[in-house]
């Protein structure tokens, strides 16, 4: 799964086997809180960027805003470098202030992929989440932001998947993200 925050937009990828990843569908992000850049703290009005990951547990079929699951912020990033906050969820009710807030429809038909996907096997679903599609053009556009040097973290992954269409190993050291 990756999210342009930029572009507005969710993006469901899917693969068979050793097939490289295919686009499944598109939908419009609802709404999302605090513009570009990433959540650092408990009630800052950010939505994150980053690398998450859902899982099984994760879901929550009941929840106040349709249908929801968490992405697993902080990660372990996000820990590294002090950030807190918590239940930053994708869901339903297109209402935010933290969260990925979708149409009711849309999160229906994500959720029952991200489950689907879930019960199928797999143990977790990764998350990407970008300012923007991270091409030059956009690169170039945003380098005077103060957020340019932790993008320029996330674009390696971005470009990885862009050309390869495999999902990078990323991990995390000295409050880095490293991308392979």
């Amino acid at each position: 799964m990756r999210l342009f925050k930029q572009e507005s937009i969710l993006e469901i990828w899917y693969k068979h086997k050793n097939q490289q990843y295919r686009l499944s569908k598109t939908w419009k992000i609802c709404t999302f809180s605090g513009g570009l850049g990433p959540k650092k703290a408990e009630g800052d009005g950010k939505s994150p960027e980053g690398f998450y990951v859902t899982q099984r547990n994760l879901l929550n079929p009941n929840s106040n805003y349709h249908l929801a699951f968490n992405i697993g912020y902080p990660n372990a990033y996000d820990r590294s470098k002090g950030y807190t906050g918590s239940y930053i969820m994708i869901h339903g009710k297109c209402v935010s202030i933290g969260c990925y807030a979708m149409t009711d429809k849309g999160i229906e038909e994500i959720y029952a992929l991200v489950s689907q996907a879930l019960s199928s096997g797999q143990t977790q679903v990764p998350i990407h989440i970008f300012p923007f599609k991270m091409h030059t053009a956009n690169m170039k556009k945003y380098q005077g932001s103060a957020h340019y040097a932790f993008w320029q973290e996330l674009k390696p992954a971005y470009d990885i998947f862009q050309s390869q269409r495999r999902i990078p190993d990323i991990n995390v050291h000295n409050q880095h993200y490293i991308v392979r």
